[in-house]
C-alpha cells in the first residue's frame, strides 16, 4: 500500500529573487514507528534582476517529520519523493512543496468495536444470570436495590470476574488518537463523516478556525 503526504515549507533568502536558474532535491527520510522523519536537502542558484546576469547559490536544508495514522504496520515502510515544485513569492521567498511517497504500507486489521460490546454485553447477561440463580438458591431475596447490587458484586468477585465490570463505564472513552494530515480539497465536514466523529468532539482537541493543507488535526477514535 502507498500514501502520498505533502509537506511545504517557505524559505526567505538573503537576496531578492527574481529567476530560479537551477534547482534540485535530495532527501534523507526514514518511518520510524509511526513518524516519518529526516531532512530535504534543496540547492540550486538564482538570479536577482532581470537586469542582472549574476547568479547566487542557495543550500536549503529543510527538516522533515509527519506523522502516519497508527492503523497501519510500518515495519516494511520505504519513503521516496512523488513530485517536488517550487514558486517565488513576493521575489523574496521560496516556496518549497513536496509529496513524500510511503510505499509499503500494510493495513491494521480494524477491531470491531460494536462485536466487542456485543460479546461484553452477552457475558453480562450470563453473570447476572448466575447470580440471580444463586439468590435464588440462598433464598436470598430482597427489594431493596442497594442490598442486590451488594451481593451481586460480591457473587462477582468470588468468581474472578470483577475485572470486566471494572472496564464497563458509562463516561466516555477513547481507545486511540488519529493524527490526520489536511490534504487538499479536504473540509471538516468530509472528515467527520468520514471518521464518524461530532463537530464538538473536535472542536475539543483542535483549532479548526484556520486549518490549512499539510496541517495536522486529532481525531478521537472510540
Amino acid at each position: 500500500m502507498k500514501i502520498i503526504l505533502p509537506f511545504k515549507k517557505d524559505v526567505l533568502l538573503k537576496d531578492n529573487v527574481y529567476e530560479i536558474t537551477s534547482i534540485s532535491l535530495e532527501n534523507q527520510l526514514s518511518v520510524n514507528d509511526y513518524l516519518v522523519q529526516g531532512t530535504l536537502y534543496v540547492t540550486g542558484e538564482y538570479r536577482v534582476s532581470d537586469a542582472s546576469n549574476t547568479v547566487l547559490p542557495f543550500n536549503l536544508d529543510l527538516p522533515v517529520s509527519i506523522s502516519l495514522d497508527d492503523n497501519y504496520d510500518t515495519s516494511c515502510a520505504k519513503c521516496d519523493i512523488d513530485d517536488f515544485y517550487y514558486e517565488i513569492i513576493d521575489n523574496q521567498k521560496i516556496s518549497i512543496s513536496v509529496d513524500i511517497s510511503v510505499d509499503r504500507l500494510k493495513q491494521k486489521e480494524i477491531i470491531d468495536n460494536k462485536r466487542d460490546i456485543n460479546v461484553i454485553e452477552d457475558r453480562c447477561i450470563d453473570i447476572d444470570e448466575e447470580i440471580d440463580n444463586k439468590v435464588i438458591e440462598n433464598n436470598i431475596i430482597d427489594n431493596d436495590k442497594e442490598n442486590i447490587k451488594e451481593i451481586s458484586n460480591k457473587e462477582v468477585k468470588e468468581n474472578n470476574i470483577n475485572s470486566l465490570f471494572d472496564n464497563l463505564d458509562n463516561s466516555e472513552n477513547y481507545k486511540s488518537y488519529l493524527i490526520y494530515i489536511i490534504r487538499e480539497n479536504d473540509t471538516i465536514d468530509n472528515i467527520l463523516e468520514k471518521y464518524n466523529v461530532d463537530m464538538d468532539i473536535i472542536k475539543e482537541y483542535n483549532d479548526i478556525s484556520d486549518i490549512k493543507v499539510g496541517d495536522k488535526i486529532i481525531i478521537p477514535s472510540k
